[in-house]
């Protein structure tokens, strides 16, 4: 997907095994794919929804209020994808109707 690209044309929410509400592939992703960018206001505290960014080592994490879809990521270990930055990145394969993870621990 390029930055342009709508991100529910290539991916979709629904009911999770995971937990409750989950995001799934609407099509395959390649390692290393670009699959969309974690988009909200900034907050300083913690809630639902939250992604927490360190950006620079001794810094403070900045945090967003996920507002897109990308907010219905469930956990798994390892999770076939991980963040850089706020952009979303396929770890591996992902094939269309699978559930979309990420390891939260990488945020501790």
């Amino acid at each position: 997907m390029s930055k342009k690209e709508n991100l529910k044309d290539i991916v979709y929410s629904s009911k999770s095994n995971i937990h409750g509400t989950g995001l799934f592939a609407k099509q395959k992703f390649k390692k290393g794919e670009y699959i969309g960018t974690y988009e909200g206001p900034q907050v300083k505290r913690n809630g639902t929804y939250v992604l927490w960014v360190y950006e620079e080592e001794g810094e403070d994490p900045i945090g967003r209020s996920g507002k897109n879809l990308l907010r219905y990521l469930n956990h798994s270990v390892p999770g076939n994808t991980e963040f850089d930055g706020f952009d979303l990145y396929a770890r591996k394969k992902i094939a269309p109707g699978d559930e979309i993870t990420f390891d939260y621990k990488e945020f501790d």
